[in-house]
């Protein structure tokens, strides 16, 4: 029988309401005034929503910030040293727009004349923002056996709330706590914590997730728990 948790794991989700701000930027002097003065929801928009909206990894800078910097100001070396933030590395968003800020801050203060080039009419950059709802599920996990079946459920939204936006609040998946404080599976948790989740698509997430616990089941299975 599998071991039962301390606490049941109960699978949440999450839908977004995305809507313009009205704020524009033509130029790189006016991204940064603008990212200045975002709301941290519009910070979230601009570095995440790439992660739910792709259902395939893209070769293109994985926010929208770095995105524009390349391809519309045709700026691809402060393009790529965007793109190069490692959001892992950041616990908040504060913490992730002040990186962002930094970047482009040197590299405007660099070479002063490019922040004034401006985006082609119509390419302007548009600061958006969005708003999460998080519900409930009817997916409840007891043990080990019964989260590897809600796993495979469970809707990518889900896996995207407890995996990224966990982080965003605790430095921690939702995931790998449980693991941890509920069921004592020490090991297992810090697997959880151990590769890039940035690297994969949501569903090819789900897979690595289902795969390390059913490796840990079968251990037991095997009497090396």
């Amino acid at each position: 029988m599998a071991l039962q948790a301390n606490d049941p794991f109960n699978f949440y989700t999450r839908q977004n309401l995305t809507f313009l701000t009205g704020r524009r930027a033509r130029n790189l002097s006016e991204l940064l005034a603008g990212i200045k003065e975002a709301t941290e929801a519009s910070i979230y928009h601009h570095t995440h929503h790439f992660l739910v909206r792709h259902e395939f990894l893209s070769p293109e800078p994985p926010n929208d910030y770095a995105y524009w910097i390349t391809n519309i100001l045709q700026d691809r070396i402060l393009g790529e040293e965007v793109a190069s933030i490692d959001l892992r590395e950041y616990s908040t968003l504060e913490d992730i727009r002040a990186r962002i800020l930094e970047v482009i801050g040197r590299s405007k203060s660099r070479e002063a004349g490019r922040s004034k080039h401006n985006a082609p009419p119509g390419e302007e950059f548009h600061f958006m923002e969005t708003q999460s709802f998080v519900l409930p599920t009817k997916h409840v996990a007891h043990n080990l056996i019964e989260f590897k079946e809600c796993l495979k459920c469970v809707s990518i939204h889900s896996i995207y709330f407890h995996v990224f936006e966990a982080r965003l609040r605790q430095r921690d998946s939702d995931f790998s706590l449980w693991l941890s404080n509920s069921l004592h599976e020490e090991k297992l948790a810090r697997e959880f914590l151990q590769f890039d989740p940035y690297t994969q698509t949501l569903e090819n997430l789900r897979q690595t997730l289902i795969r390390l616990v059913d490796t840990r089941l079968k251990r037991e299975g095997n009497g090396n728990a």
